[in-house]
C-alpha cells in the first residue's frame, strides 16, 4: 500500500504543482486546466486501484460496494471542483491579496473543510448498508489517509499569504 500511496501522492503534486499555477499568466491558464483535469482523472483512477487493492472484498461485496462508492466519487469531485477553485483564485490574486479576499478564501476553504466531513458522515450509513462496519470503517480510513496525503502535497506546493 505504501508505493501505491507514494503514486497517488506524485499524482497529487502533479495534480496542482503550485509553482507553476502561480507563475502563469492568465491566458494559459485554459491549458494548465486541462492538464489539471486529466491529472485529476488519473487520480481518481488510481485511487480507485488503491482501494481495490487494499478493501478485500468478497464479490457480493463489491458488487454492493462500487456503485455507492462511485456516487461518493461523483460527490467528492464536486468538491474537489471547488478546491480548484478557491486555489486558481488565490494564485490569480497572490500578489494583489487584499484583506477582504484573504478572509473570503479562509472562510470559504474552512467550509470545504466542513463540506468534506459532512459528504464522509452521510456516506457511512449508506456504506454500511451494502458492507460490514469494520469494511466500511476500512474504507474511511483510506479515503482519509489519501486526501491527507494530497492535502499535505497541495499544501508544500501553494505559498503562504504575503503579511
Amino acid at each position: 500500500m505504501k508505493k501505491a500511496m507514494t503514486v497517488v501522492l506524485l499524482a497529487g503534486a502533479l495534480l496542482l504543482n503550485g509553482a507553476t499555477l502561480f507563475a502563469e499568466e492568465p491566458a494559459k491558464m485554459s491549458a494548465i486546466d486541462k492538464e489539471i483535469q486529466m491529472l485529476r482523472q488519473d487520480l481518481r483512477a488510481q485511487k480507485k486501484q488503491i482501494i481495490a487493492a487494499n478493501m478485500q472484498l468478497t464479490e457480493a461485496e463489491a458488487l454492493k460496494f462500487w456503485p455507492v462508492y462511485d456516487e461518493y466519487t461523483r460527490e467528492t469531485t464536486k468538491l474537489n471542483d471547488t478546491r480548484v477553485s478557491l486555489i486558481k483564485e488565490y494564485a490569480q490574486n497572490y500578489d494583489t491579496l487584499t484583506d477582504a479576499q484573504a478572509q473570503s478564501l479562509t472562510k470559504r476553504y474552512l467550509g470545504l473543510d466542513d463540506a468534506v466531513t459532512k459528504l464522509r458522515l452521510k456516506y457511512v450509513p449508506i456504506f454500511n448498508k451494502v458492507l460490514p462496519a469494520r469494511k466500511t470503517a476500512r474504507f474511511m480510513q483510506i479515503d482519509r489517509r489519501l486526501g491527507l496525503l494530497l492535502d499535505v502535497q497541495l499544501a508544500s506546493e501553494i505559498p503562504l499569504v504575503q503579511p
